[in-house]
């Protein structure tokens, strides 16, 4: 096993999750310290304005070249501080997943910004990254890769369960029951919204990046006609796999909840994230249901679920650092593009066959 710095900075746009794992790329071993470094308010905002421009942009240019040197010394700043509170855990890799813009897997791309040679420059360790792309190219949906970060923490596990992960975007891993072999089947999907209308919602009634604890929506009714209205989009009768980019639903769900005040619209559309869990047809039924991401600290949502779907619980009730998972898994994947394991399977993203995830930079050649 080997120690291995993961990098993820979300569909939330809040900053940059690192998270030092030890790990093989199969099991995990030990899982280190993490840190999450916020956005500046102006890097947030000037990312936040990219996603709106991203379908009809190049990739060169200059003000996403710009975003993306910026992002990426704020990377390069959450690896320093990282490796400051642990000097003796010297990772042998870094997973980079870079900064999401836009996400179109019926068009096969997927764009992630953020220069992965000046990490590997800046850190001097090898930087895996690019994780989406060899995945879209087999077929799939590029989304989501936790899946097999689930599986690892939870091999232990004899029954069916989900772990769901809220963030910008919601989305879910179903591990079946294990059979007589030990082995068990693996699904997943993004469901539907996650924090990301609630978070836009908030910013343009409060002014706050975010609705702290839930309190708008704890102070609103939910508007059963629009929340019908947005169930009602083609995406929830596909069935899984599947996935979603942060601005999927945005103009329409805006659109919808508009006339609403600004309680009874984020109860609305915290409401719409729910629904949108509760009514994926999943292949068997989960036993237990663990949450993650930023999603986990709104009451709001929690109660919704425990409401929807019974057995709702934070992962941070099994130890696990609910803000520092994906992070984590970046690490993982990081190690099983080292070793050519794969991290989709069609069951997960849709991949024609099992696809190995990433580009390698400063690692030297076989």
């Amino acid at each position: 096993m080997v120690w291995a710095l993961g990098l993820m900075s979300g569909t939330s746009l809040d900053g940059v999750d690192a998270a030092l794992i030890e790990t093989d790329g199969v099991r995990i071993g030990r899982t280190g310290p993490s840190l999450t470094l916020p956005y500046s308010p102006e890097l947030r905002a000037k990312t936040r304005a990219l996603l709106d421009r991203a379908a009809g942009l190049a990739e060169d240019d200059s003000d996403v070249l710009a975003i993306a040197r910026d992002l990426t010394v704020q990377h390069v700043e959450a690896v320093r501080l990282l490796r400051e509170q642990a000097p003796d855990l010297e990772p042998a890799v870094i997973g980079f997943h870079g900064q999401t813009i836009l996400h179109q897997p019926e068009l096969g791309r997927s764009w992630q910004i953020g220069d992965a040679r000046l990490l590997q420059e800046r850190c001097n360790v090898p930087v895996v990254h690019d994780f989406r792309t060899r995945d879209l190219e087999n077929g799939g949906e590029g989304a989501p890769l936790v899946p097999v970060f689930h599986a690892a923490l939870l091999q232990q596990e004899q029954r069916p369960v989900a772990v769901l992960n809220i963030g910008g975007v919601a989305n879910v891993t179903l591990l079946g029951p294990k059979d007589s072999d030990g082995q068990r089947g693996v699904w997943a999907c993004d469901t539907g919204p996650g924090n990301a209308l609630l978070d836009d919602w908030a910013l343009q009634h409060t002014g706050q990046p975010c609705d702290f604890g839930g309190t708008l929506a704890a102070a609103g009714m939910v508007c059963q006609d629009v929340l019908e209205t947005l169930l009602a989009m083609p995406y929830f009768a596909r069935s899984m796999p599947k996935s979603l980019d942060r601005l999927s639903f945005h103009p329409e769900a805006m659109a919808l909840v508009r006339d609403l005040s600004a309680e009874d619209g984020s109860a609305t559309l915290a409401a719409f994230t729910v629904e949108s869990v509760a009514r994926t047809a999943f292949p068997v039924r989960p036993g237990m249901w663990f949450v993650a991401g930023g999603g986990r600290h709104n009451p709001v949502l929690m109660d919704g679920l425990n409401r929807r779907l019974g057995n709702v619980a934070s992962v941070d009730i099994l130890g696990w650092d609910g803000d520092a998972l994906e992070a984590q898994c970046f690490g993982l994947l990081a190690v099983r593009c080292l070793r050519g394991l794969p991290s989709s399977w069609p069951e997960t993203t849709g991949v024609r066959q099992p696809c190995v995830a990433g580009k390698t930079v400063g690692w030297p050649s076989p």
